[in-house]
């Protein structure tokens, strides 16, 4: 089965191919204009996903070497995101679908950065520990099958990618927050502000950023403004230091208590280096099969949701055309 998968839940407008085998393109348009206002506009988001979606289609075509009859399926983000730039991926899917007579599927975004590792390889051994780090979520799933997914652990106030955008404009970084911080730390020193970690009990899988962020927020105040800018280094890197504490210690925590050999993290996030390498270092120590997606199918991507919607297409599942768009959907929902 050739599928197509779109992804429009936020400012990233992306199309992919996969085939039953591998990801065969995986096209990812990035929208800049957000960058000057410290944040994601939607309205700007929804106008630039209907300028760009069709001709990233076409491209994402050509790379794989597939006519657009040639398509057995498709499949497109639906939730959670921003309604306006849902609806235009949602549409166009349906449009494809009516006018080719082919299946398509909605996808759950979140479960498509679950299956992510299983986009460009093999998927991960059963059952699996999967942490989603991104803007919007951190999440801590027990990956039982394929497809069948248990939360064990969730953030109770921010996300880490919030956190890191919020904190970057404290620092007066830019957006987004991630690669900003990441940026700046390369100068400073991790160990040199002692912020707080919270929820640190064994058998708490739950994740809180706020105290870490607001902890920040305080200490800059009072620098002041030009003692901050002198510093900004060291807290940049001491903040990112104590979330990467914060997830490792977490997953850990779960995979112990799960009993699971395997740890998969995916999001945005997970693109960070400082991240990356901290969990290599302690899964190899501990002996832990670690699998972190290419960068590419870490962001917001159409690959993901592409072999997501492979994998539940291959098993007769398909979408009714009334299905809406679910800004606020949750991996709960998905669960069955």
């Amino acid at each position: 089965m050739i599928v197509l998968g779109i992804e429009t839940s936020c400012d990233e407008t992306s199309a992919a191919i996969v085939d039953d085998t591998r990801l065969l393109s995986n096209v990812i348009a990035t929208q800049t204009v957000h960058e000057s206002y410290g944040g994601v506009v939607p309205e700007f988001a929804s106008r630039a996903h209907l300028r760009t979606l069709v001709p990233i289609i076409r491209r994402a075509l050509a790379q794989a070497g597939i006519d657009l009859n040639e398509l057995q399926g498709c499949a497109v983000t639906y939730g959670p995101g921003l309604a306006g730039s849902l609806l235009v991926g949602l549409s166009l899917c349906k449009g494809l679908s009516l006018s080719l007579g082919i299946p398509w599927i909605g996808i759950n975004h979140l479960e498509g950065h679950i299956v992510a590792p299983g986009a460009d390889g093999e998927p991960p051994a059963y059952p699996h520990i999967s942490l989603i780090v991104s803007g919007g979520h951190t999440l801590l799933v027990l990956v039982e099958k394929p497809l069948v997914y248990r939360i064990v652990g969730r953030s109770i106030d921010d996300a880490a990618g919030e956190a890191f955008d919020k904190v970057a404009k404290v620092l007066e970084l830019g957006y987004p927050g991630g690669p900003a911080i990441e940026k700046a730390g390369l100068d400073g020193n991790p160990h040199s502000i002692d912020f707080p970690k919270a929820l640190l009990e064994r058998d708490n899988l739950d994740f809180s950023f706020s105290g870490l962020k607001t902890a920040v927020l305080y200490h800059a105040q009072s620098l002041g403004q030009e003692k901050m800018r002198q510093l900004r280094a060291d807290i940049a890197a001491s903040f990112q230091q104590a979330v990467i504490e914060a997830l490792v210690f977490k997953a850990f925590a779960a995979l112990q208590i799960h009993d699971c050999k395997t740890l998969v993290i995916a999001g945005g996030v997970a693109r960070n280096q400082q991240l990356r390498r901290r969990f290599e270092h302690d899964c190899r120590k501990s002996g832990v099969t670690l699998r972190i997606p290419h960068p590419d199918l870490c962001t917001d991507n159409a690959g993901m949701i592409a072999r997501a919607g492979h994998m539940r297409l291959s098993r007769g599942e398909s979408s009714d055309f009334d299905l809406d768009c679910a800004p606020n959907l949750s991996l709960q929902s998905t669960i069955s």
